[in-house]
């Protein structure tokens, strides 16, 4: 019968720590990895793909899933829609993203670039504002859901933020609601510095 030998109480146990000898990457790949920010806004937009969005900031449709659906009632969609969309979506110093809702559940998630500030108003005018980013000591979270029917704005905190939105049930422009800022203000007149501030005219 194998035994194996008792090690004295007084003696170390071994160090099983792994001494890293070299690099798996080279030092310009780390280099590259460690700048995200060396890519300008237009080079996003052109590498991307983007178009404007109607909302503000640029968007690519990604994804569309191939099955359908029609949603529960509590949607308030009658219309079949893909079970998921997904898009790249990026914000520019100035080039905020306005008020809207649209019916679905929307999952935001950090990509690069500077953190975003994502602003929501609930159906009962309850104002919440959430970081979006990688740095969780400053408070950032990297993804945020924004629950179907809530109004919500965004704008980058920087120069540029590289965002993605996950839509489920997939996204629909007939599902989307871009409203005007008098009568985001009817609805909400206690919030007019935050709605002013991220509307526009007409």
């Amino acid at each position: 019968m194998r035994t194996t030998p008792r090690r004295d109480l007084d003696t170390p146990a071994p160090s099983h720590s792994i001494e890293i000898t070299e690099n798996f990457y080279s030092e310009s790949e780390i280099s590259h990895f460690l700048r995200p920010m060396s890519l300008s806004t237009q080079d996003l937009v052109e590498k991307l793909d983007l178009l404007p969005h109607p909302e503000g900031g640029y968007y690519r449709e990604t994804y569309r899933s191939d099955f359908s659906h029609l949603p529960p009632d509590s949607f308030g969609i009658k219309e079949k829609r893909s079970i998921s969309t997904a898009i790249y979506f990026l914000l520019t110093q100035g080039n905020f993203s306005a008020f809207h809702r649209i019916k679905q559940d929307e999952l935001w998630h950090h990509y690069m670039g500077d953190a975003v500030a994502v602003h929501t108003i609930s159906p009962e005018g309850e104002y919440h504002k959430l970081l979006l980013g990688k740095d969780l000591g400053e408070g950032e979270f990297p993804q945020h859901m924004v629950k179907g029917g809530t109004w919500f704005a965004s704008e980058t905190l920087g120069v540029y933020s590289l965002a993605g939105c996950t839509v489920a049930p997939g996204f629909d422009f007939a599902d989307f609601e871009l409203p005007k800022r008098e009568s985001l203000l009817d609805l909400f007149p206690h919030l007019t510095e935050e709605i002013t501030g991220l509307t526009r005219r007409g």
